[in-house]
């Protein structure tokens, strides 16, 4: 089960993607993760881009994609994986369509979870996660079943990105809009985009991406 979630932030995708993980057994992959793993493992990749980024460069799509087909390659994404955050745009949907095409493997869906612009500012701002284990919680949404302690790992430490906040969210949601939305008409002409309401109670969209996913 290989799969892309989209959405705008705020829209629930991190949550999401923690349950799918636990229901399936599928790792999320984040690019982020994925890079600073190549970079301290002193993979052919890995040093390529930590000269880009001693460069003070951004890295490149190719370098990216490069990292992520070494991940994928691992034994633990045998049955499958989430990709989260990338791609962001068209050409790096491409490149990833060809990267998998080369390794004889496909998309089996991409997800996109749909929400109302308005809410997101109150989505954002009151979100958190554990500092030890990264589960993440909200200050109304999803809080931790014991005030102050993790679910998860039972750690007290928790911490917020410091771009969680009302003023960083319409310029998010630009980028998002200008460079990522296009995505959703690129997967729904290949078939293999599925929408569910973001707006809903959390069990709610996990219970419909579920049925999706059972399905596919």
């Amino acid at each position: 089960m290989r799969l892309i979630l989209l959405g705008p932030p705020g829209a629930g995708k991190g949550t999401q993607a923690q349950r799918i993980v636990e229901k399936f057994g599928i790792p999320q992959l984040s690019t982020g993760d994925m890079l600073r793993a190549a970079v301290s493992a002193g993979t052919d990749v890995g040093k390529r881009a930590k000269a880009v980024m001693d460069a003070g460069k951004l890295v490149s799509d190719d370098i990216v994609i490069a990292i992520v087909s070494e991940r994928i390659d691992q034994p633990d994404c045998a049955k499958g994986f989430i990709l989260d955050g990338f791609p962001r745009t068209l050409v790096q949907a491409d490149a990833t369509d060809a990267m998998l095409k080369a390794k004889g493997l496909d998309l089996s869906k991409v997800l996109e979870i749909k929400v109302n612009d308005e809410v997101l500012a109150d989505r954002v701002s009151g979100r958190y996660t554990c500092a030890n284990c990264g589960a993440g919680y909200h200050d109304t949404n999803l809080r931790p079943r014991q005030e102050g302690v993790c679910d998860r790992c039972g750690s007290t430490h928790f911490k917020r990105r410091p771009d969680d906040n009302r003023e960083t969210v319409v310029t998010r949601l630009q980028a998002y809009y200008k460079e990522t939305s296009p995505l959703i008409g690129y997967y729904h002409a290949k078939g293999k985009l599925a929408s569910v309401d973001g707006m809903a109670d959390i069990d709610r969209v996990t219970s419909d991406i579920e049925k999706i996913l059972e399905s596919a």
